[in-house]
């Protein structure tokens, strides 16, 4: 794609698309995603933190968690993370 612009909107969209696909799938455990994907919500929260870094912006971990998980991220545990099944 030529013009760069419209290719990081793009790109931009869909991680948000993402995003938002896992707030509205809170059965999708965080430690499920790690199993089977390599990375999680708080996975993202970090790239967003560290890729700010690079650009020379300095973002908030837990603002930016908050963001990603839509709401702050002990209530997002209390509500819907599953207690871990040692079988």
């Amino acid at each position: 794609m030529e013009d760069k612009n419209l290719k990081y909107k793009i790109e931009s969209a869909t991680l948000w698309r993402l995003i938002k696909h896992l707030q509205e799938n809170t059965d999708l455990q965080n430690i499920d995603l790690m199993n089977l994907a390599g990375f999680c919500r708080n996975c993202i929260s970090k790239w967003m933190v560290e890729e700010a870094k690079k650009n020379n912006v300095d973002l908030d971990y837990e603002n930016v968690r908050s963001d990603v998980y839509g709401m702050n991220y002990e209530d997002w545990k209390k509500k819907f993370q599953k207690p871990i099944d040692y079988k």
